[in-house]
């Protein structure tokens, strides 16, 4: 049983390698990997795999030293054994796995629609984590939309979170919204959301200049600048920054121009790659690491499971067919293809306009 593989402290440093296929226990099910995405979210597990524990979901086989480790996938897999009298075999479902053929789990809280994986590492781990969808109960399943699910749903919820979270705050005073890595399908999803919203502020994306075409032909954002045309942007208003870049550069200069007029930074993701220390003019006191499954375990406190759904689901489903209507899908042929497509993902140099779905052989 293949699975790929990251060094935990250089993930640019990739392996293809065998782990054991082991026996099931009883109540046990062992679901087959379908397909999954593979997108900048993914590295961003990588890159603070030790400060967010996504190391610790799916251990890396042949490591005796613990240098190697999974970056965690979204997708489908099919339940091909089973010892749970709940489970059967022929279920499919949606949720998180390993890039491997094959994930053994110990489903509880079985219900018609869902089950959580109760295999006892994963039990101190974030609880949005742990949760699977049964989609064949799910009234209009359709697997022709497993490819957009699989990618844009994991990435739409942290959008949702963070229209969510900026909103409850009145926009933190601001007066304009810059996005930072506005070509990424998180910050396209917040841009769908902020559209929607009359109350937001006026929002500008910044990307490179590669992909600006791309992203102003979208028309979401009220503005879009490359990044080296960050001068263009009014220093004097008010401003909050929702950063999925990572680029620890270009935030200590925007900190630096706009000075008290930087309200908030929201920093989400990495896709940059590059050195994120704290730079000279970078305002550590307004800054803050956005973790989208605390915030959904907020807002299940407050809403309930039926309320947290009942909010979300029209908006994944919505935001995800208009990004249907233009994102261009490549799909990969299993681990051996990922690794050597993933060092283009690594470096960010993916269109806004493509998105990777790895399809495990049979």
């Amino acid at each position: 049983m293949p699975e790929f593989q990251v060094l935990k402290n250089d993930i640019a440093q990739t392996r293809i390698a065998p782990a054991p296929e082991t026996l099931l226990e009883t109540g046990h099910v062992r679901a087959r990997i379908d397909r999954f995405s593979f997108t900048a979210n993914n590295i961003t597990y990588g890159q603070v795999g030790d400060q967010m524990r996504y190391w610790d979901f799916f251990s890396a086989a042949q490591d005796n030293e613990t240098n190697w480790g999974i970056i965690p996938v979204w997708g489908f897999a099919d339940i091909v054994e089973s010892t749970h009298p709940d489970v059967p075999v022929g279920d499919r479902i949606y949720g998180y796995f390993p890039p491997s053929t094959s994930l053994v789990m110990l489903p509880e809280r079985v219900s018609e629609n869902r089950f959580v994986d109760a295999t006892a590492h994963r039990t101190e781990l974030p609880s949005g984590y742990n949760g699977y969808q049964r989609v064949r109960a799910e009234v209009g399943y359709d697997p022709k939309g497993d490819d957009l699910r699989a990618l844009l749903w994991p990435l739409l919820i942290t959008s949702f979170c963070l229209w969510d979270a900026a909103q409850a705050a009145d926009w933190f005073d601001a007066e304009q919204i810059l996005v930072l890595s506005g070509s990424s399908k998180t910050s396209i999803g917040l841009a769908y959301a902020l559209a929607d919203d009359a109350t937001s502020p006026k929002v500008i994306g910044l990307t490179s200049a590669r992909n600006l075409a791309k992203v102003a032909k979208l028309d979401l954002y009220d503005d879009v600048l490359s990044y080296e045309a960050v001068d263009a942007i009014d220093a004097s208003l008010p401003t909050l920054i929702i950063d999925m870049s990572g680029n620890g550069h270009l935030l200590a200069r925007l900190h630096t121009m706009l000075g008290a007029q930087m309200r908030q930074t929201i920093n989400v993701g990495l896709t940059h790659r590059e050195e994120i220390g704290k730079q000279p003019g970078f305002i550590v006191e307004r800054s803050e690491f956005f973790f989208a499954p605390g915030h959904i375990q907020k807002r299940l406190s407050d809403w309930g499971p039926a309320g947290f759904q009942e909010r979300t689901q029209n908006y994944l489903i919505e935001t995800t067919r208009r990004i249907g209507a233009w994102l261009e899908i490549h799909h990969l042929d299993g681990l051996d293809d990922l690794r050597r497509t993933y060092p283009e993902i690594l470096s960010g140099r993916l269109d806004a306009d493509r998105g990777i779905v790895v399809v495990m052989p049979d």
